[in-house]
């Protein structure tokens, strides 16, 4: 097993090639390309990137694609989803990308988005664009480690991968144990105990939004080795 996991092609269909031909490069070869959302960013680019996507060439892997803060945007903008109290997506892109998604992205693409899942669990790894609490929080490497062992200890996994911070990152979280004491409607209080072995939380990077490079991230779940790949395209191509 091989995996490609890419996220964050916001649009940049040139910069998703790219990325393929990459990946079909590598050796081992890959079996399995996860994309953890945001295909789109509101222009009509997007369409392309999502057509390209759901419709591969002859020969290429069929994409395991997941929402991302973009998809899930578009969907509570049509009204199909419950608009989340944190608006940090809004504040973050601006209010006018609410009429670019209602104006750039077709009906049909919106009722793709709304089949496509929260995120996969994979053998003792979950994929997902943001966190186990949703695809709008950001994990990164400066947030308190409490915080990142909750995310983890959410999901009971080992891995954790993420696309929304853009970052490619290898966050480890060392053997030890988590106490916790909750407080029921009765004021009982229960006392837990959590083992927490060697867990990581990746951030996988970005494909589209910086312009000529991007990032994505390969991982081989039997031997648990990690490659971050830097793909360089346009004049003055190379790799890394």
């Amino acid at each position: 097993m091989h995996w490609a996991i890419l996220s964050g092609i916001e649009g940049n269909l040139e910069a998703y090639e790219a990325v393929l031909r990459d990946v079909h490069k590598q050796s081992p070869t890959v079996t399995d390309l996860f994309i953890l959302g945001d295909l789109i960013d509101g222009t009509p680019e997007g369409n392309a990137v999502v057509d390209r996507i759901r419709n591969p060439k002859k020969g290429e892997l069929m994409p395991q694609v997941c929402k991302g803060a973009w998809e899930e945007q578009c969907l509570i903008v049509r009204g199909l989803m419950a608009e989340p109290e944190d608006k940090s997506f809004i504040k973050e892109k601006g209010g006018n990308m609410l009429r670019q998604l209602w104006d750039n992205v077709p009906r049909e693409t919106v009722q793709w988005f709304s089949q496509l899942h929260f995120g996969f669990a994979e053998l003792d790894c979950l994929l997902v664009h943001g966190s186990s609490l949703g695809v709008f929080e950001k994990l990164t490497p400066d947030l308190s480690p409490l915080v990142l062992l909750d995310r983890l200890a959410r999901t009971g996994s080992n891995r954790l991968f993420c696309g929304r911070s853009g970052q490619t990152f290898k966050y480890q979280l060392a053997k030890g144990k988590l106490a916790a004491t909750v407080a029921t409607l009765d004021s009982v209080k229960e006392e837990q105990n959590y083992d927490v072995g060697d867990r990581l939380i990746i951030g996988v990077g970005n494909v589209g939004r910086k312009q000529k490079e991007a990032t994505y991230t390969l991982y081989n779940p039997e031997t648990d080795k990690l490659v971050f790949r830097t793909v360089r395209y346009g004049k003055n191509t190379g790799f890394g």
